[in-house]
């Protein structure tokens, strides 16, 4: 019921969505920061017939990343330290982003080394800030099923891997695909939640 991980500002879109409120962060991981801020993010991608890649989701990534690098983060003890590739974490849905973010990121010698994969890869594992990039331009793109691509329990452990922040990477478009039953709509719900407080935040 407590997570050592986890940011407050992570924890509580987390517990709420996905725990029923009953998951808390251990008083020290308060003290977790980063020059970006903390908590949630939502980066709005632009593209069209996307379907397992996203070539313009892996280059808002990669900016991103090389905007942060070198900015100091503190970890829960308190201590101050610039950011390196391995304290980053790239999640998305589909093995052939994975391996096109992997090809990007090898053309930049500043990103070799950041660590990118699929839910399955990086479950137990954490980082100060995780990127989830949802590749997909709509519900019409998608390859295998909304179930898949929105799952909760995916959106979770991408998410919950993050220390101080998390950074969804995905279009307007894909937030506002056609539900076709309620568990569709729960499944879609829980995403565009995800932005709404990540906007809400961000302007408090």
């Amino acid at each position: 019921s407590v997570t050592r991980r986890m940011h407050p500002d992570v924890c509580t879109f987390i517990s709420e969505q996905i725990y029923e409120g009953r998951l808390t962060s251990h008083e020290s991981c308060v003290r977790q920061s980063t020059e970006f801020g903390t908590g949630l993010r939502w980066i709005e991608a632009h593209h069209a017939d996307r379907s397992t890649e996203s070539v313009e989701e892996s280059d808002i990534v990669a900016d991103q990343i090389l905007d942060m690098l070198g900015t100091n983060w503190v970890n829960q003890r308190g201590e101050s330290k610039p950011l390196t590739v391995t304290d980053f974490m790239v999640v998305a849905p589909y093995n052939d982003q994975v391996n096109l973010l992997r090809r990007r990121f090898d053309r930049d010698d500043r990103l070799a080394g950041v660590p990118v994969g699929t839910v399955d890869k990086f479950q137990g594992r954490e980082a100060p800030v995780v990127f989830f990039t949802m590749t997909t331009s709509t519900g019409e793109d998608i390859s295998r099923g909304p179930e898949f691509l929105f799952s909760r329990n995916r959106l979770n452990v991408a998410v919950s891997r993050a220390r101080c922040l998390a950074y969804l990477v995905c279009t307007e478009q894909l937030l506002n695909a056609r539900a076709r039953t309620i568990d569709e709509m729960r499944l879609i719900g829980t995403l565009s939640a995800f932005v709404e407080y990540a906007t809400s935040s961000s302007i408090r």
